[in-house]
């Protein structure tokens, strides 16, 4: 390339960002559109490796843990995407999916019970 092509892309694009303001970033209808593709590619994905009742359960933890949804809706779609997954999974496959996951976040829970001094009112009845 010469010189003078060089500097005219130069100028084009430095042309370009002025126009643009120079964000990088999309349009919020276009950001709304990529996550309705993103949405529909998920639901394809999850519709060709689970069956009814895996999709059933799936869709009842995501009401009730939706982190945890999120999660094994990853695992699932970079399975499907890597091969591992061959056929459709049921709910007994899907259910040791989510020991797995389970026993990998195990959270701890603990109550602590806060007592108050040695306020013994009940005495004085």
């Amino acid at each position: 390339m010469a010189d003078d092509e060089l500097d005219a892309i130069r100028a084009r694009r430095m042309a370009e960002l002025q126009a643009g303001g120079g964000q990088n970033q999309p349009s919020p209808e276009e950001q709304a559109e990529r996550q309705r593709q993103m949405s529909d590619m998920k639901n394809s994905i999850l519709s060709q490796v689970l069956d009814q009742s895996a999709r059933a359960r799936l869709n009842t933890i995501s009401i009730a843990k939706p982190e945890k949804a999120k999660m094994i809706e990853g695992m699932l779609m970079q399975m499907a995407q890597s091969g591992q997954i061959q056929n459709k999974l049921g709910e007994d496959q899907l259910k040791g999916l989510l020991e797995k996951v389970s026993e990998r976040t195990n959270k701890k829970t603990t109550v602590k019970f806060k007592r108050r001094g040695l306020d013994d009112s009940d005495d004085e009845f």
